[in-house]
């Protein structure tokens, strides 16, 4: 049996045990360094192959070591994830148990359970495992079920993809074209429209306006989307006016198409749940890893495209966004990717798969896709594959698709490739036995895969997967500022005719969302300011500057007081209000000096109200920055760490290596030693016995002289000293093998002894707050603007924000 402290490794990660030559199972645990999956990998198997066992298996390794991961679900089975029992009693298990499996066997529901619960106990235990790693394992990380486009389980709102980038994304021009065409092609996919980027109108359309809306920093939903396909803010699409490229009734065909898309009961569902946000779905809010299986079986294959393609586009922009490091920061994992990255046809999640799976390893993100077919695949993609994990295949088609592609990825990396030998090997392969080919080793082996800690019970229905993972009810989709919900619903008050203003007051009023027809607006007024604060610690090497947006909604008088802080950027501000509409009215105290007063007080309520509250690590010597929450920096320390730790690792390998490899070689000279002083002692032995027997049988029968008998019992005699000698020699050889032995135990004692200290400097790190105030000369107003917020006017006098909500 494999014990614990065979496989527990620091940055390991154990998939299963080596075979022998014999074919069978051997001691030694197969172990890959977690570092070699950010070459990516790719699983291949035939169902029944194992290949879901191992699959699940490599995410609870993550999850083990803390790395948090994305797995993509489109058939239901990654739910089992979340079905791991650390007291392993038949209890646990019972809710889960098939019926229809029970009956099979001839048992009761209860007495399947407790079957069920053997079962894993004891093939665990053949694995060296408990339920105190099924501990670890939940501990490690939250596991979260995720259901989009239905209810069941927790629901995911794609509308996010429709926001605009940040600052900073939208100065990248190549990221912003990969979002743009990301949102364009998914949505179009759920619309079933095929669209080549480069020669579809459709998609050039809808990328032209996105593009446009999120270069000017704002958001979209699909209302608005509508809006401008009818109305385009361009007249020109290339050379080509925009009539001749796409005729205004042919557009009114493609808004009406995206209407019967909103007006669609089904589409509720994309629109409600936690925010598509790829570091949410990484990392908890305090910043602890996440392992976000998203289970998309329920979709149709539109939506599933739909649907993934948005996933990995937001996932390309969240890769682009972290900074470059060698150690595995996170895992994409995508089973049964059939259809998704095709050899041929370029369906919209290719591309951004591609980019992937080309880019992604300087960034730490390991790509790991999994499928029975190889026909599946793009060869050319997984030329940029390091790891191959390959199970019993269907075919010898499938045999030489893989041969022609394991070649050809060598080829591509300038190395060698046995194809006789990996074609012995793949035809061989028996249930739950891989073939591992990786770059990062010298030759592929051959092992079993172990068992899983998570019951593999098959399939989760969407009523399983409810109680399973209840909707988290308390997490609203979006969040209004608290002026907003405080007037939503309120009366709209007294309205009239447009307010005068004092010249040096700014004035602007806040664009209204598509509204019904016959709807009446009225205008309310707030205090928008910008000003920037300076932060500043010498000690502590910390100097930022923050700008900062704040509104308020007036009500009796103009204060500071309350004040939502917000993106500027997502504020579409105009110089104009709507025709027809109604204004309430103003606060005394926005006459002549208004302005000025109003900057002062802005600059005092800022210095009083808006510490900037860092926080510190000591040891990853990090400050927080400026709009960085806990968990973010949280995160960014535990990377950190975890470079530091992989670099003190790889420190430790190359300070071991060679002295456990002169041990390896003593041991092996010393069994060798030992064979050969054995072989020998046989041989004389063997002699000595025909020697004495022969001159016992002489002196019994007279067939020799008396002087030959006693010249052949001198020579046996010899040759049982000789013989004696030689009995000493191997006694001799076999305690040297065991000092040999015993050195090389204590040297690999003391370097997992080295690694298990690094391990337990891992844990949860220790951070220290720093509150910083901005002083008066170093915060600046920038501006003091009167801004008019839309109101719709609804029955009974009461109201209801006219605009998209502000945070």
């Amino acid at each position: 049996m494999t014990q614990a402290a065979d496989f527990e490794r620091l940055g390991s990660f154990y998939l299963g045990r080596l075979l022998g030559s014999d074919g069978q199972l051997g001691p030694e645990p197969l172990l890959v360094d977690a570092r070699d999956f950010t070459t990516h990998a790719v699983c291949l198997g035939m169902t029944g192959s194992g290949k879901t066992g191992l699959c699940v298996s490599l995410l609870e390794e993550a999850a083990i070591d803390g790395i948090p991961a994305i797995a993509i679900d489109p058939k239901g089975d990654l739910g089992n994830l979340l079905l791991t029992f650390p007291s392993l009693a038949p209890d646990d298990f019972r809710p889960w148990i098939d019926e229809t499996e029970a009956a099979r066997a001839g048992r009761s529901l209860d007495e399947h359970a407790r079957a069920t619960a053997e079962l894993w106990r004891k093939g665990l235990a053949d694995w060296g495992q408990d339920g105190a790693r099924i501990a670890r394992l939940r501990e490690a990380v939250d596991l979260a079920l995720y259901t989009p486009g239905s209810s069941k389980g927790r629901p995911l709102s794609v509308l996010r993809s429709l926001a605009a980038p940040a600052a900073e994304q939208r100065g990248d021009a190549e990221l912003m074209q990969e979002r743009v065409s990301a949102a364009a092609s998914g949505l179009l996919a759920l619309l079933g429209i095929e669209a080549d980027p480069l020669r579809s109108r459709e998609h050039i359309l809808l990328g032209n306006v996105i593009e446009r809306s999120w270069s000017e920093g704002r958001d979209l939903d699909l209302a608005e989307l509508i809006r401008r396909v009818q109305s385009p803010p361009f007249e020109r699409v290339g050379v080509l006016d925009l009539e001749s490229f796409y005729p205004a009734r042919d557009r009114q065909a493609l808004a009406l198409t995206l209407n019967n898309l909103l007006a669609s009961p089904g589409f509720a569902a994309w629109t409600e749940g936690e925010p598509l946000d790829v570091a949410r779905l990484f990392h908890t809010p305090e910043g602890k890893p996440r392992l976000s299986i998203l289970s998309i079986a329920h979709l149709d294959d539109r939506e599933r495209m739909f649907f993934v393609t948005l996933l990995l586009g937001e996932i390309v922009a969240w890769m682009r966004s972290q900074s470059g490091t060698q150690s595995l920061r996170a895992l994409l994992y995508m089973d049964e990717v059939m259809g998704f990255l095709p050899p041929s046809a370029a369906p919209p999640s290719k591309a951004p798969m591609l980019t992937l799976l080309k880019q992604a390893r300087a960034f730490g993100l390991g790509v790991v896709l999994a499928t029975q077919n190889p026909v599946d695949l793009d060869y050319k993609a997984l030329g940029n594959t390091g790891i191959w994990l390959l199970g019993r295949l269907q075919t010898e088609r499938d045999q030489a698709r893989v041969i022609d592609g394991l070649e050809g990825s060598a080829a591509a990396r300038g190395g060698g490739f046995e194809r006789g030998e990996t074609e012995r090997l793949l035809a061989g392969l028996g249930k739950r036995v891989f073939l591992l080919h990786s770059v990062h080793e010298e030759r592929p082996v051959l092992f079993g895969t172990r068992w899983a800690l998570s019951y593999l019970r098959g399939p989760l229905t969407r009523d399983e997967i409810a109680k399973l993972q209840p909707r988290a009810a308390s997490e609203p989709v979006s969040k209004r500022g608290e002026a907003e919900r405080a007037a939503s619903g309120a009366s709209v008050g007294t309205s009239g005719a447009r307010p005068a203003l004092p010249p040096e007051l700014e004035e602007q009023f806040l664009a209204a969302a598509l509204q019904p027809a016959g709807a009446r607006l009225v205008y309310r007024p707030a205090l928008l300011g910008v000003a920037v604060l300076r932060y500043a610690d010498a000690k502590a090497g910390v100097d930022q500057f923050v700008r900062v947006a704040l509104l308020r909604e007036l009500g009796d008088a103009a204060s500071w007081e309350g004040a939502l802080e917000l993106d500027l950027a997502r504020l579409a501000l105009g110089a104009e209000p709507a025709a027809g509409a109604g204004f309430s009215p103003l606060p005394p105290g926005l006459g002549k000096g208004s302005a000025d007063r109003l900057g002062k007080a802005l600059a005092l309520h800022l210095q009083q109200a808006r510490p900037l509250v860092l926080r510190r690590s000591a040891e990853a010597a990090l400050t927080s920055r400026a709009g960085e929450d806990e968990g973010a920096f949280r995160v960014r320390v535990r990377e950190a760490l975890r470079e530091r730790r992989d670099a003190a690792l790889e420190k430790l390998r190359v300070q071991y290596a060679p002295k456990l490899a002169r041990a390896e070689q003593h041991v092996r000279r010393a069994a060798e030693e030992v064979e050969r002083q054995r072989s020998q002692r046989t041989d004389q032995a063997v002699g000595t016995a025909i020697s004495v027997g022969a001159t016992v049988l002489g002196a019994l029968f007279g067939r020799r002289s008396g002087a030959g008998t006693l010249g052949r019992a001198a020579t046996a005699a010899r040759g049982a000293t000789r013989a004696a000698r030689e009995h000493g020699d191997v006694a001799r050889a076999s305690e040297e093998h065991g000092t040999a032995e015993a050195e090389l135990r204590a040297l690999d004692a003391q370097f997992q002894a080295e690694t298990a200290a690094l391990r337990s400097a891992g844990g949860e790190p220790e951070l220290t707050e720093l509150p910083l105030r901005p002083r008066r000369n170093d915060t600046q107003v920038e501006r003091v603007a009167l801004v008019w917020l839309p109101y719709r006017a609804g029955a009974g006098g009461r109201s209801e924000p006219a605009f998209p909500a502000l945070a």
